[in-house]
């Protein structure tokens, strides 16, 4: 099964958050958990947090675009990494926006 929804963290920030996941047996086996803000009309990527690679990895994106090296920030299985994911970006999204704006 698979699934997919986004919901908005921040009207005024234009801060968004898209979640997509596929499960087998009840267990997590892909997701994606991308902070998107709107910048111009456009929906530009901040973070992306993601198990595509059967671990738990992050990538940061430049303000051009640019999609950084992966680096794991959990240990523990995809259904674990997606929530942790999930509360990494409801708990830190200002700051993130705010980090990738500088750079």
């Amino acid at each position: 099964m698979s699934a997919e929804f986004k919901l908005l963290l921040d009207e005024a920030l234009g801060a968004v958050v898209h979640v997509r996941f596929k499960t087998a047996r009840r267990a997590v086996v892909d997701y994606s958990v991308v902070l998107l803000v709107e910048v111009g009309g456009e929906f530009k990527t901040v973070r992306l947090y993601d198990g595509a690679h059967g671990k738990n990895e992050l990538h940061r994106y430049t303000a051009d675009g640019i999609k950084q090296p992966a680096e794991v920030f959990h240990r523990g299985n995809l259904g674990e990494g997606m929530r942790a994911a999930k509360r990494d970006i409801n708990n830190g999204y200002r700051v993130m926006i705010e980090s990738w704006q500088k750079q």
